[in-house]
């Protein structure tokens, strides 16, 4: 079973706590982060989905980034994060 986690418009500080909360609760299956409303993303986040990216390779888990939104492919380039990340393969590669 695939979980779905759809990203706040805005991925700063007050939603870095939630975002962590449904990442935590879909640890150990497949999990699709939907990046289609995505207006702004904060460092916080961006460690947090990094993080979760990590987490799930360990896990033998499929992390897979779907609808990303302009303003999120741009925001994560310019922290410098790899592009690769957001792609719709899963993290499994």
């Amino acid at each position: 079973m695939t979980a779905t986690v759809v990203l706040a418009p805005v991925l700063d500080l007050r939603a870095a706590e939630p975002l962590k909360g449904e990442l935590l609760a879909a640890r150990g299956q497949a999990l699709m982060l939907d990046g289609s409303a995505v207006e702004r993303l904060g460092g916080l986040c961006l460690q947090l989905l990094l993080s979760a990216i990590r987490t799930w390779r360990a896990d033998g888990q499929a992390l897979t980034f779907v609808n990303a939104s302009e303003a999120l492919t741009t925001q994560w380039s310019a922290f410098g994060a790899s592009l690769a990340d957001l792609s719709t393969q899963d993290a499994l590669q």
